[in-house]
């Protein structure tokens, strides 16, 4: 695990205006990625998996749209153009007067941007993120302790990367694959994910506004509620007390585990298992970023504005360089009955 980051205490205690949201309760586990250097044994994002050498590693079999990007990368090109920049930063940073990009940097942005040719054929995914239970709570099957992600960098159906899950018992795997096939192109820079570690934390989370019903959902609106606790604190947090709501008491943003589910820019849909029909519950949400202008409150203490340029990344919590249809998120549902049955997508 990385360095420990701790959500600010929520503005207001909301079950003290709203006692009926008490029971609404849910634990979330924010995952709080930061770029690090994980290894088979770590839960991280974009890290080595512990995948057994017996066991071949996936690919993606379904087509693939040539048109979907002009230029096409291989994932190394992708890091290291970000090695790149990473540098060219960090001397900026140590004398404003150096060069802002050197000959070096200069010929591997000439020889990257001329892209790498069309590869029409099975797909080897990318490692997504790693969860161990002994360091994340997340819905577990009994034979399990271990959840793999990986997905195609490419669009599929709907417009972000394709997932696959993988449980397994970590005690079973006794040689560990050591140099798993990456794809020989991905279809954007951004759905290639930056290694990094947690660093799980857990807080509390209640329903999106649109999954309660309309008698709280008009209290919530309800400005003078809001103002019996302070008139001057509800006004600087949001124009309109619903949004006070939405945008900083109910469902974190970021990296996550469990909670509730996120729901913008879409209202609730159905999220019955294909398999059983049981309501799915929120796995592992994969973030675009750990917030955004309008949840500014839920920015760990540790990562408040400091002195100095922010880090890669940092501006807008992007750590792990994932960026899903311009800053939306990718939610995870497995079924509580068995993991094991289909798991569905949700792009918010």
């Amino acid at each position: 695990m990385s360095a420990m980051f701790t959500t600010p205490p929520r503005p207001f205690d909301v079950t003290v205006l709203f006692p009926q949201l008490a029971p609404l309760a849910r634990t979330a586990t924010r995952l709080h990625p930061r770029p690090g250097s994980p290894t088979v044994h770590d839960s991280s994002v974009g890290g080595p998996l512990l995948w057994p050498a017996e066991e071949p590693w996936p690919h993606c079999d379904e087509p693939h749209d040539s048109r979907a990007s002009q230029v096409l990368h291989s994932p190394d090109d992708v890091r290291v153009l970000r090695r790149d920049l990473a540098a060219a930063t960090e001397r900026l940073r140590l004398d404003p007067g150096a060069p802002e990009v050197t000959p070096e940097e200069r010929a591997n942005w000439e020889r990257v941007r001329e892209g790498r040719p069309w590869f029409d054929g099975p797909m080897p995914l990318l490692p997504v993120a790693q969860l161990y239970a002994r360091d994340i709570p997340f819905p577990c099957p009994p034979d399990a302790d271990l959840l793999q992600v990986l997905w195609c960098p490419f669009d599929h159906e709907m417009a972000h990367p394709k997932t696959a899950l993988f449980w397994r018992s970590s005690a079973t795997v006794t040689a560990v694959l050591d140099a798993p096939p990456e794809p020989p192109i991905v279809q954007d820079g951004w759905y290639l994910p930056e290694p990094c570690l947690f660093s799980p934390e857990q807080v509390t989370e209640f329903p999106h506004p649109l999954e309660l019903d309309k008698k709280i959902r008009d209290q919530l609106d309800d400005r003078s509620r809001w103002e019996t606790i302070d008139p001057a604190q509800c006004n600087s947090y949001a124009y309109d007390p619903g949004e006070l709501y939405l945008n900083n008491l109910c469902t974190a943003p970021g990296w996550k585990t469990g909670g509730w589910t996120r729901w913008s820019p879409t209202d609730p849909v159905d999220r019955a298992c294909p398999e059983c029909g049981t309501e799915a519950v929120p796995l592992l949400t994969i973030a675009s970023s750990e917030w955004d202008a309008g949840s500014a409150t839920w920015i760990a203490e540790e990562d408040r504005p400091a002195p100095g340029p922010p880090a890669l990344g940092a501006r807008d919590g992007n750590f792990t360089l994932i960026d899903i249809t311009g800053g939306n998120d990718l939610q995870l549902h497995v079924c509580p009955s068995s993991p094991y049955h289909p798991h569905f997508e949700l792009l918010q």
